[in-house]
């Protein structure tokens, strides 16, 4: 199979991908054509169905197709333009090849996670993050989650490994910053995203619901985590306020989606640690979209507002 990170500009494409989206669209001129993302387990490609012709059978988004066209270059991002479509049927794919997967191994980053769960001294909070991590149910839908639709970590695992990503950070500024209450930041960061498996569809649709449109992941999270609290006899209303502050501030803005802004220095530290590690994975998948050497431009992208490159490697003496 030719996966779509391996696609160049001028390249001639005959495969099978998943539609991951189809919009009907007119041209300035009236004439319609098909928008499309098409996606295997490496990425997703902008692909144009210009001409509707007999070459082009019926098919729908979260259809698996058999396409042939030719990879252009558009505002310098690549994209497929399809000549001929055809549906495909059960038999004619491998489903793995399709789902975008975490490259590091899925059990052994959740050990970490409940490592850090174990470590927790304060018995609710303890308490609460047991009855999330230990449910079997819960952690397998964790795991095989993703963080995002498109932007970070948008692939299976992807919700597990930025988790574990943003607690470790929080470790480390426990390490640094004495002042930190360390129990209350890394429960939080482990808590801060839970809302995510309800916002975000499975594996291969991996879509926003319709919960997750009007509600959204931060809301949905601190449910989450009030409902489990309200089963742990005696919990602490202050140090439940205090949690659900922080997952509720933890995008830092109201802009970006949070309720609140951070009001204690926990709250902070998670709006440091999860900015952190979605902008670094965001620039990581941005490099690595197309198969170029060190120190070459990648051009403009829209979410750093800058043109970005690789560093051109350690110096070798």
């Amino acid at each position: 199979m030719r996966y779509i990170n391996e696609f160049r500009e001028g390249d001639t494409v005959s495969d099978v991908y998943l539609c991951k989206l189809k919009n009907i669209s007119k041209t300035k001129a009236g004439k319609t054509y098909y928008s499309l993302i098409l996606q295997d387990k490496t990425g997703v490609i902008d692909t144009k169905i210009w001409e509707l012709n007999n070459g082009i059978d019926n098919f729908e988004q979260m259809d698996y197709v058999r396409v042939e066209g030719t990879v252009t270059s558009f505002q310098g991002s690549l994209q497929l333009n399809v000549r001929r479509l055809r549906k495909v049927k059960e038999g004619e794919y491998m489903p793995q090849d399709y789902i975008p997967c975490s490259a590091r191994d899925v059990g052994e980053m959740y050990k970490e996670l409940v490592g850090y769960v174990n470590h927790i001294q304060n018995i609710y909070l303890r308490q609460l993050l047991v009855a999330f991590f230990g449910d079997k149910e819960f952690a397998k839908k964790f795991k095989e989650h993703s963080a995002a639709k498109r932007v970070h970590h948008g692939f299976l695992g992807g919700l597990l490994e930025h988790t574990l990503n943003v607690t470790k950070l929080c470790d480390y500024y426990c390490s640094q910053y004495p002042i930190l209450n360390r129990d209350l930041l890394i429960t939080a960061a482990l808590c801060h995203d839970i809302g995510k498996v309800n916002e975000l569809s499975d594996f291969p649709e991996n879509d926003y619901t319709d919960e997750g449109q009007l509600i959204g992941h931060i809301v949905m999270g601190t449910l989450m985590v009030d409902e489990k609290i309200r089963g742990i006899q005696g919990f602490p209303v202050k140090l439940a306020n205090e949690l659900k502050h922080c997952i509720l501030a933890h995008h830092g803005e109201l802009e970006y989606g949070s309720p609140k802004k951070p009001a204690l220095i926990e709250a902070l530290a998670l709006n440091f640690a999860d900015n952190t590690d979605a902008k670094m994975e965001s620039f990581i998948e941005a490099l690595a979209e197309e198969n170029r050497q060190s120190g070459e431009w990648r051009g403009y992208n829209k979410l750093f507002e800058s043109n970005i490159r690789s560093t051109s490697g350690p110096v070798v003496k």
